[in-house]
């Protein structure tokens, strides 16, 4: 086992015993989950923030996170705790005092308010690579101001973790009752407007980010949004226009056990239907597909996607450690976007109904907006 190096008050343990030593930031103990890199160079509160990365531990592979402090707008999940998204984060560089006209908090304070350990000062290009060629490790990051650690025990903990694989996070990331939303896309100097929608939509919870309702909202419906275990007949009976399966953390396949009849009776009532990240993996399933787990996940705004579609390449934003296998796509189904990086299935449509999803998110936050016509593509399906 690693020795601890002098003045070390923050440590990441690998289940193998691997032990990556820096400097403790944010809140004080220890947190248990899956690592994972991400390649985005802005929007760390945002992805920090994203119910996405619940019971995984984010390391962010641009040196400089943090320098621009926090803000109370940049949230993205719709509780506030910590154990509905990322649990530990790991940064090449401490973040300097914030440095932006929007901040109202610096970065360390906001993750100890949060209970988010974090550790800085670490070679995280190493750590990348040893995820790029091995697969996401399960680990302990930990953080003790006096450098106390039993890394033994940390490892241990580590390899007893069960992992993500058949387990259904959408319940704790959902919403426990239905409530309304209208606020659109940031606008330019005045922040983001409230709307007045038409067509309704209502939005199933898996663990949805604001910036997918604020995109969507910025169509011109009206949205209601409820909790993950809501029922197809539940949702049918608000006659909604149109039906959006969010994304969200957790094995797709556990989710389904309980989501999957639902939405295969949401496809049966004829409605526009549209899934994003986890709603499309759910989607797929309830199609007839399989999900599979993947060695590292997509987790960035820089990931090349074709629409075969258009024939277009898109930038997208990613974040995601399952993907549909294409192999196991029904005939009935057909494949509409790729990922340019290693070939899986970012993208289905059924062939005789209004029913599509995508495995990125269309809202790009952060990232580029190459992909907001999706939410344009699925209002255009529930006519004038």
């Amino acid at each position: 086992m690693t020795k601890l190096i002098e003045g070390a008050t923050g440590v990441l343990v690998l289940a193998d015993g691997t032990v990556f030593q820096g400097v403790g930031v944010g809140a004080v103990g220890d947190a248990l989950g899956e690592v994972v890199f991400n390649t985005a160079m802005t929007g760390y509160q945002e992805i920090l923030t994203d119910p996405s990365y619940m019971s995984q531990i984010l390391a962010f592979t641009f040196p400089h996170v943090g320098n621009v402090g926090v803000n109370v707008e940049d949230v993205e999940q719709m509780g506030g705790a910590a154990e509905t998204a990322a649990v530990g984060a790991v940064f090449r560089d401490l973040a300097t005092d914030p440095a932006n006209w929007r901040a109202d908090g610096s970065f360390d304070a906001w993750l100890k308010r949060r209970g988010v350990v974090g550790l800085a000062g670490i070679d995280t290009r190493a750590l990348t690579k040893r995820i790029r060629d091995h697969g996401a490790p399960h680990a302990v990051i930990a953080h003790d101001p006096q450098g106390g650690f039993d890394l033994e025990a940390l490892a241990a903990k580590a390899r007893a973790w069960t992992g993500l694989v058949g387990l259904d996070l959408a319940k704790p990331a959902s919403t426990l009752q239905a409530f309304e939303w209208n606020e659109g896309v940031w606008d330019w100097p005045e922040g983001y407007p409230t709307l007045a929608g038409g067509k309704s939509v209502v939005v199933v919870d898996y663990g949805v980010k604001r910036n997918i309702l604020r995109a969507l909202a910025s169509t011109g419906v009206k949205i209601t949004v409820v909790p993950a275990t809501t029922t197809a007949e539940e949702i049918l009976a608000r006659n909604p226009d149109g039906v959006v399966l969010s994304n969200g953390p957790g094995d797709p396949a556990a989710t389904g056990e309980y989501a999957v009849p639902e939405i295969r009776k949401l496809i049966d009532s004829g409605k526009p239907v549209m899934g994003i990240c986890l709603g499309h993996q759910m989607l797929a399933l309830a199609l007839g597909a399989r999900t599979v787990k993947m060695e590292q996940g997509h987790h960035g705004a820089n990931h090349p996607v074709k629409d075969l579609t258009t024939g277009k390449v898109e930038i997208v934003s990613m974040n995601h450690g399952f993907t549909v296998d294409r192999d196991s796509l029904p005939e009935a189904v057909q494949e509409t976007h790729v990922s340019l990086f290693d070939g899986t299935n970012c993208g289905i449509a059924l062939k005789d109904r209004p029913v599509f999803s995508v495995q990125h998110h269309p809202e790009a936050s952060p990232g580029p907006t190459d992909s907001l016509y999706l939410f344009e593509r699925f209002r255009a399906y529930m006519g004038d």
